[in-house]
């Protein structure tokens, strides 16, 4: 496959993310570490097979959750099966409660590369018909998976005022809103990043 075809993809150095202060698991201090590893100085475009096995670098993942509050004050969450058709072939059968992807190099040209990615990954996943407030509430990190070794994930709540999100790639399998406390009742079913958000947010 000659570079032209190879998706380009950003990461970040792994020395830079532990010199900023280590942590495994979520952290919630995102202002400590966002800035830096965002800034076009930190950041490169390297070849997305050879860094999904190099662990020397972090690829920055936008991770976003669908949060609804119904009138009666219950929390429902979307949720969704990844099909087999997904990237990431270590996470396929998971259950998520995470949309999102890789920022790559064809969102390299915008102002912020990283808020561009995070749309083109959400327009090409999800359909929102809904009003929402968003907000950037964590980081993700797990050096104890081989995929988390290679990834840090960067954590949106979407506070939806309708569960109105519906997935536009049939590999977001059974996917819908769900109760947050049957979503936490049945986590061994969920990916790790899925596991570590609910146990810090919910």
């Amino acid at each position: 496959m000659t570079m032209t075809q190879t998706e380009q993809i950003l990461v970040v150095p792994t020395e830079l993310f532990h010199s900023l202060g280590y942590f495994q698991g979520f952290c919630h201090n995102v202002d400590a570490y966002l800035d830096i590893l965002l800034d076009p100085i930190n950041t490169k475009y390297l070849p997305r097979p050879e860094m999904e096995v190099d662990p020397q670098f972090k690829q920055l993942i936008p991770y976003c959750i669908f949060r609804h509050r119904d009138e009666a004050g219950d929390v429902w969450l979307f949720q969704y099966q990844r099909g087999l058709g997904q990237g990431e072939s270590r996470l396929h059968k998971k259950r998520s409660v995470g949309v999102g992807g890789h920022i790559s190099s064809v969102d390299a040209n915008e102002d912020s590369p990283y808020e561009q990615g995070l749309r083109r990954e959400l327009n090409e996943e999800v359909e929102i018909n809904s009003d929402y407030e968003q907000s950037c509430v964590g980081l993700i990190n797990d050096d104890e998976s081989e995929v988390g070794r290679v990834h840090l994930g960067v954590v949106h709540v979407f506070d939806v005022v309708k569960p109105l999100v519906r997935p536009m790639e049939s590999d977001l399998a059974n996917a819908g809103f769900v109760r947050v406390e049957e979503v936490i009742a049945q986590i061994d079913e969920f990916e790790t990043w899925s596991k570590i958000c609910l146990r810090a947010l919910f």
